[in-house]
């Protein structure tokens, strides 16, 4: 699609054409998410004056935008993202707007707000998976690829970090449900400036699965088994991570120490995770990436366990930080395997599946510590939310075969017309047409 630059670099990825403004406004669209959880939670129980009533509905939006996930990514694989992704977010952006409403004063029946939710949830755009297929697109060299995956990455575990913090600054000045409307035009604004990008025409619709050919080995048992170590490891991160905010929080309270301290290790956690991810986008890795993936999963386990060891706070926030170094690495890793296993039209599903375990392994690992964290001692409870990491780094990674899936790792390259020109690719429009269509 483009000429790569020589140098292969963060500001390389940043120089390829349609880059910046394609990644720009994915980040806007994607700043919504970081925003929208508290301000809705925040709107909930100012509206309902229950705790429980907005615990409920906020995990029926949650659950219902997680488990959808790959639904909504395989229409965007199906009929692309100008046809699928633009109408989802701005009827998820309008249903926001229903909502902020309807928290904007109290006496709405809570049966009500749990349905607006649910629908809003259902709709939640798949920005970040669609982002990561545009990266192959974009920079098809994979060295290149592994630092645009880990940019992405970070600029996400940023977002992550400044959006509750954004509407802590609302929440100041206005009702929380104004946070509700922000997060609906972020998205709103973001989603059409990603759709219209230039660089979103190279996603063209797959069709439906049975308009793919069977010769090619791509697609179906086998392209899910060679999944099966990446989405394990994200879900094996994602309970780890989740865990670390309600350890650290009993681990104050059991020194009587202020929130101001949890807000410090849990600060040097994302940092961990932020300088991790740029590292590992840095260095031109000889070793595969599944061969690497077991290995950052298990660092960020043992980590985890030694923090529970730790005497004091500022032991607990290098051991956190420390922990920290293999979130970002892990994701992105599982990321590039996930897109190393997917057929042509399936790219966008397959890595909306990661984020879908990232997702409910925090549900799952932040409701499994709550239960332990009363029961056990605290670093019993730091082990064994090590432990989640360390087991699933004993899955065992698998390569799909057929079609091109000896293409394994970030430093093999995909063969090109310059480079070979015996092998010269199908054009987009033909492979797509004979290859599966995404989750």
């Amino acid at each position: 699609m483009s000429t790569l630059p020589s140098r292969p670099s963060y500001a390389a990825v940043l120089r390829v054409p349609h880059a910046r403004r394609t990644f720009a406004a994915a980040l806007v669209g994607r700043l919504s998410y970081g925003t929208v959880s508290l301000a809705l939670m925040l709107s909930l129980i100012r509206s309902t004056g229950s705790y429980a009533v907005a615990g409920t509905v906020m995990a029926v939006f949650g659950a219902t935008s997680v488990f959808l996930s790959p639904y909504r990514a395989g229409l965007v694989d199906r009929h692309g993202p100008r046809r699928a992704l633009l109408p989802m977010s701005l009827l998820y952006a309008a249903l926001l707007c229903v909502l902020a409403a309807a928290c904007w004063r109290p006496g709405v029946p809570a049966a009500v707000l749990a349905t607006t939710a649910a629908l809003t949830g259902a709709c939640t755009p798949p920005l970040g998976p669609t982002m990561r297929a545009v990266w192959v697109e974009l920079v098809p060299e994979r060295h290149l690829l592994q630092r645009a995956y880990s940019l992405d990455g970070v600029a996400e575990e940023l977002l992550f970090v400044s959006g509750p913090l954004l509407v802590g600054l609302v929440v100041g000045v206005a009702p929380p449900a104004v946070g509700v409307l922000l997060s609906a035009v972020l998205v709103a604004l973001g989603s059409v400036a990603f759709a219209t990008s230039p660089a979103l025409g190279a996603l063209r619709p797959a069709g439906r699965e049975k308009d793919i050919a069977p010769e090619t080995g791509r697609g179906g048992a086998g392209q899910w088994r060679s999944l099966l170590q990446p989405v394990v490891v994200a879900a094996g991160v994602g309970v780890s991570v989740s865990a670390v905010d309600l350890l650290v929080v009993a681990f104050a309270g059991q020194r009587d120490l202020g929130n101001g301290t949890v807000a410090w290790v849990l600060a040097a956690l994302s940092a961990g995770s932020a300088v991790g991810g740029l590292l590992n986008g840095a260095v031109r890795w000889s070793s595969s990436a599944r061969a690497r993936l077991p290995f950052l999963a298990a660092g960020l386990g043992l980590c985890l366990a030694a923090a529970g060891l730790a005497p004091g706070v500022g032991t607990l926030v290098a051991a956190v930080a420390c922990a920290g170094l293999f979130v970002a690495p892990a994701l992105t890793t599982a990321y590039l395997i996930a897109d190393e296993s997917a057929a042509p039209g399936y790219r966008t599903r397959v890595g909306a599946w990661c984020n879908t375990a990232v997702n409910a392994g925090m549900s799952a690992g932040a409701a499994t510590v709550g239960l332990l964290v009363e029961r056990l001692p605290l670093p019993v409870c730091f082990a064994v939310s090590g432990a989640a990491a360390v087991a699933a780094a004993l899955v065992p990674g698998r390569r799909r075969h057929g079609g091109s899936a000896e293409r394994v790792g970030p430093l093999s390259r995909r063969p090109s017309r310059r480079s070979d020109p015996s092998r010269s690719r199908p054009s987009r429009r033909s492979a797509s047409r004979r290859s599966a269509s995404r989750p």
